[in-house]
């Protein structure tokens, strides 16, 4: 089973998907926007790409900035909250297939899972 955590709107994202579904793999899509992950599924789900939560978190968005979040001083914990509470902040695009887990920036990580 694949399944691609996506936001329609990130081109990053839109790339994934596209090379999975050119590859014949039609993944389950999870609109994380819509259906936010849990903190559970968080730490899950970063636990298994690999990555911590600082480098699963999106710096870029300026909720990151306006709730503080780029201080060093931040646990998991606090971090995992905020994304769970603002789906937004999560990096995208998550790929899971067979192969394993990875966070697909840039779009080519996802050759890795196929």
């Amino acid at each position: 089973m694949t399944t691609i955590y996506h936001n329609p709107r990130c081109g990053t994202s839109r790339t994934v998907l596209q090379t999975l579904q050119e590859r014949g793999l039609q993944p389950e899509i999870i609109e994380y926007l819509k259906t936010p992950l849990s903190r559970d599924q968080l730490a899950a789900l970063i636990s298994a790409a690999g990555l911590t939560v600082r480098e699963a978190i999106r710096a870029k968005e300026d909720l990151f900035q306006e709730l503080g979040l780029d201080d060093p001083a931040l646990d998991d914990e606090r971090l995992l909250q905020a994304m769970a509470q603002h789906p937004v902040l999560m990096n995208r695009p998550f790929v899971t297939t067979a192969k394993g887990t990875r966070l697909c920036r840039p779009a080519a990580l996802v050759d890795e899972l196929i």
